[in-house]
């Protein structure tokens, strides 16, 4: 008896991925500050890919390096990254068929670690002895440098990574705050590669000039304030020892943080009471919104972003109890309910994207 031949497998394109990337919903929260009514909007990135808003970045570097000629099949993706981006790229690449190689703090949750080599990707722990978040890069350079055919994304430095977000996330924002009637007043994010900010924040002021953007980082470790690592915090994905050089602080307002126990107790929260199962640094996120509600006035529309899940965080302090500190938001909020909206119509938010690169 003959057996069939065997067939290889056919590798996705990146047009295949693409409608799993974006489109995710914008939620409207209502909540209570100080008995007060406030309410505030988020983007709910958990709905992309692999469940993270790196997704968007992941994808739109990948296509943009095809269309240079930068990466070719059979080439292998070496990125440096603290989780969310690492776990994107080991997704995408593999399903576009591509060996993936993470270079990862050593520190990272086990969540990551697991997800990454269950998407088929290699992983490469870095201690702190052999640089942390730096040291990663520098390895993962070190590598190209050694071996043929190895793609660097480089998403500390890749100006795709801004535009990932000035072509989707910035349009998909300004299009479904339609939905409430409403226009932007200020944009806040935690800066990890700063992609988000930045690229959002650029579109947003390329139609309203007035918006307010804010980058957002742990209290307990102020990088961007200070130029370099100061403490130490627990927001993984956000504040990785250095400022990125893609980070124009001179093109947003002020700096604003999160403690990063308070972002917790505010994780926890909307996980429990509105079944909304996110990481940590969206209640960093939250908190910097709430914050600069307060100091813009109760009808300010201000928009945020909710990274991830909590489900990268499981064996971390996200579900462990969180004690009270004397400064924290998170007490002094009751959250009340949430309302959803995904209606987008990509095509549209699109066009919206190319007209603002235009201007």
């Amino acid at each position: 008896m003959t057996t069939a031949p065997s067939r290889a497998r056919v590798a996705a394109s990146i047009d295949d991925i693409a409608p799993l990337i974006g489109e995710t919903p914008l939620l409207r929260i209502d909540y209570l500050l100080d008995g007060q009514p406030r309410h505030l909007f988020a983007k709910y990135e958990q709905e992309n890919m692999t469940g993270s808003v790196k997704d968007r970045m992941a994808e739109h570097i990948l296509r943009k390096a095809y269309e240079r000629g930068e990466l070719r099949p059979g080439d292998t993706i070496a990125e440096a990254s603290s989780g969310n981006t690492g776990i994107s790229f080991a997704a995408i690449g593999r399903a576009l068929g591509h060996p993936v190689r993470i270079y990862m703090p050593n520190w990272m949750s086990q969540e990551r670690v697991r997800l990454i080599q269950s998407l088929g990707a290699e992983i490469v722990p870095v201690s702190h002895e052999q640089g942390g978040f730096l040291g990663s890069i520098a390895l993962a350079e070190k590598y190209a440098e050694e071996h043929e055919r190895i793609f660097l994304p480089r998403q500390f430095e890749n100006q795709a990574n801004i535009d990932a977000h000035f072509e989707s996330t910035g349009p998909e924002i300004e299009y479904q705050l339609t939905e409430f009637d409403a226009t932007a007043g200020a944009f806040i994010a935690g800066v990890g590669t700063g992609g988000t900010v930045m690229g959002v924040g650029r579109y947003l002021r390329r139609q309203t000039p007035g918006v307010k953007i804010h980058p957002l980082e742990p209290a307990n470790s102020p990088t961007l304030r200070t130029g370099c690592q100061v403490g130490a915090h627990r927001i993984q994905g956000i504040s990785d020892e250095f400022i990125p050089s893609i980070v124009k602080l001179d093109e947003m307002d002020a700096v604003v943080d999160a403690w990063d126990g308070d972002s917790i107790l505010m994780a926890q929260m909307l996980c429990s009471q509105l079944g909304l199962a996110v990481g940590i640094s969206s209640g960093a996120n939250f908190i910097g919104a709430a914050k600069v509600l307060e100091e813009m006035g109760a009808d300010a529309t201000i928009v945020t972003i909710l990274p991830d899940c909590n489900k990268k965080y499981l064996s971390t302090d996200l579900c462990r109890i969180e004690p009270v500190g004397e400064d924290y938001i998170t007490p002094r909020v009751e959250l009340v309910r949430f309302r959803a909206v995904r209606r987008c119509l990509g095509r549209m938010c699109k066009h919206h994207a190319e007209e603002a690169k235009g201007a």
